[in-house]
């Protein structure tokens, strides 16, 4: 994946990058798909809240957690060539994402970029300033943990700026309170993958297993 030798701040506030020509955030859109009708099934508009917060609760990396989220980005894809080049941004993955297998899948390289902040407070400003810009149809963001202030600030740019904010953290949080409009818990036995939806706005929790 190429990288920018830029700063991030001089990355950041270069208006090329993120302030779109005659582009409006997005205040409403219907939810993408998750492409897993048993899920679709339990979110209350059939598909991933749009303009909004979902945090995603791990037992570890690598559990296909990506995945879950493809169809969204393939539909976002669509709207960011609508809508005249959205970004798509991930935020301190773990991984370095292979940009032929990305490819592979549909995604426009052109509108991906990853940013590798020096530190949790400098990778939650990035993804409070990539929310709220209104020039990204999804950001994704890997912590290992934070607190409810930030939280608060992420759900609110998610909605400021139209994007579909995912919050990736270690299943331990589970227990504490999050302001998110969905949170899931992200496992995988022998069956596959299982989800569990801790909090739902507008639904119920519930327990999905996904075949592979």
């Amino acid at each position: 994946m190429p990288r920018d030798p830029r700063s991030l701040a001089e990355l950041l506030a270069d208006a090329r990058v993120w302030r779109l020509k005659d582009a409006t955030a997005a205040t409403s859109r219907p939810a993408w798909p998750t492409g897993r009708a048993a899920l679709d099934a339990r979110l209350p508009d059939g598909g991933w809240p749009t303009a909004a917060l979902v945090e995603v609760l791990l037992a570890g990396h690598g559990l296909g957690e990506v995945q879950l989220f493809l169809p969204a980005l393939l539909a976002g894809g669509a709207e960011r060539e609508a809508g005249g080049g959205r970004w798509l941004i991930w935020i301190a993955p773990p991984y370095e994402p292979y940009a032929p297998a990305l490819a592979q899948q549909g995604l426009d390289l052109r509108r991906f970029l990853v940013v590798r902040p020096a530190s949790g407070v400098e990778a939650l400003w990035a993804a409070e300033q990539a929310l709220q810009s209104g020039a990204c149809t999804a950001v994704f963001l890997w912590l290992k943990g934070s607190d409810l202030r930030w939280l608060r600030r992420l759900k609110l740019a998610a909605e400021e700026g139209g994007a579909l904010g995912v919050l990736f953290r270690p299943e331990h949080h589970r227990f504490e309170s999050s302001p998110a409009n969905l949170r899931l818990a992200v496992s995988r036995d022998a069956a596959g993958l299982r989800l569990e939806l801790l909090k739902v706005r507008g639904g119920q929790p519930a327990s999905i297993a996904l075949e592979p």
